[in-house]
């Protein structure tokens, strides 16, 4: 296996910078995601990592050995993208197999390689079938199988559930997730949904813009967002913000908002008279008819297991998760509470956390 170190990566095409000061390591066996929206370059970090794009700037080491300019092939990488890219006039075997057969592996050893791939991923008994006769998820477990047989030191994945639905995705990103346990291969995975980030890495990479906005493990990124763009990503509900002021009430620090005053953690380095924006994320609000936020109720949605409450408040729309067995009526006024530990502080100017 092998660790994956980028050493302030650059990427230009032409005079145009789209990738500065990229900095951060992999250590061995760990399962990384690359997070961000369309655009943000994390595709393109992949490609680096596997070859596929020139490095403008910085230094790439896989496994302490710099592969700026090694060959793809040469790179103990394996990478399944988000197309498959299965040869259609191949069966299951052959799509598996022929990476090995171009290197001339023996066929008893080709064998070998393929059966226990196809165990491990449930495919044995459609070896002898062509991509058209599969569905997507075992096209996909296809397209992993050819990357296993390689025995790489890195797996590299590209938005590989993308073309599946909901239903499916689910499953796939446990199957992923259980195949690393199993095989402890260092894994980078691409993605722009914050669901499969949260349920699969050890780590997660925000990228924005081509730049890296936080580092951190799942919980560290939901918990303690370094910046409000990373609290706007995470999280399946979307985070409340309300743009507020600092105030120091009865000895204990708060930010006025025009939804309510708002206790904050006495720890905060935030300064009375500070412009700030607060973030609050609905499953950490609670209804509470003495609570200092207020606003009006206009829709309960519910979802079997919770709801959610949206409301209008002067700040603008206002999500809360509440009990599926609450009622409340269309214009309804309601309060609410939060914890001071779930109030996430950001400067107003710098959007960073405070």
């Amino acid at each position: 296996m092998a660790t994956v170190e980028y050493q302030r990566i650059g990427k230009s095409f032409g005079a145009v910078r789209i990738m500065r000061d990229i900095s951060f390591k992999i250590e061995d066996h760990e399962f990384v995601v690359l997070l961000g929206p369309s655009g943000c370059g994390k595709t393109t970090l992949l490609r680096m990592t596997a070859g596929l794009e020139g490095i403008s700037e910085g230094d790439l080491k896989i496994g302490e050995k710099r592969v700026n300019d090694v060959h793809p092939r040469d790179r103990s990488i394996a990478m399944v993208f988000q197309n498959y890219a299965l040869y259609p006039t191949m069966k299951v075997y052959d799509n598996i197999a022929f990476s090995l057969e171009v290197a001339k592996v023996p066929p008893a050893e080709i064998r070998k390689k393929v059966e226990w791939a196809a165990a491990t991923l449930n495919l044995t008994d459609y070896l002898g079938r062509y991509p058209k006769e599969l569905s997507g998820g075992q096209r996909q477990r296809v397209a992993m199988g050819r990357a296993m047989v390689r025995e790489a030191h890195v797996f590299l994945f590209d938005e590989p559930l993308s073309n599946l639905d909901a239903k499916l995705r689910a499953h796939m990103r446990t199957e992923i997730r259980q195949l690393h346990n199993r095989l402890k291969t260092t894994t980078i995975y691409v993605t722009h949904d914050q669901i499969e980030a949260m349920t699969m890495a050890d780590k997660i990479v925000v990228m924005r813009a081509g730049k890296i906005e936080q580092i951190g493990s799942p919980d560290d990124v939901y918990d303690r967002p370094a910046s409000k763009y990373v609290a706007d990503f995470i999280g399946s509900s979307a985070i409340n913000f309300l743009p507020g002021t600092v105030v120091v009430a009865d000895g204990v620090p708060a930010v006025d908002t025009a939804t309510g005053r708002v206790p904050i953690d006495p720890a905060t380095t935030a300064k009375p008279g500070q412009k700030v924006i607060i973030g609050l994320r609905p499953t950490d609000i609670l209804v509470d008819s003495a609570g200092p936020l207020a606003a009006k109720s206009v829709l309960l949605e519910r979802l079997g297991h919770d709801a959610q409450l949206f409301c209008d408040g002067p700040d603008g729309r206002f999500i809360a998760v509440v009990d599926k067995a609450a009622r409340f009526a269309e214009g309804s006024d309601v309060r609410f509470a939060v914890p001071t530990s779930k109030v996430h502080v950001f400067d107003a100017g710098t959007e960073v956390r405070i």
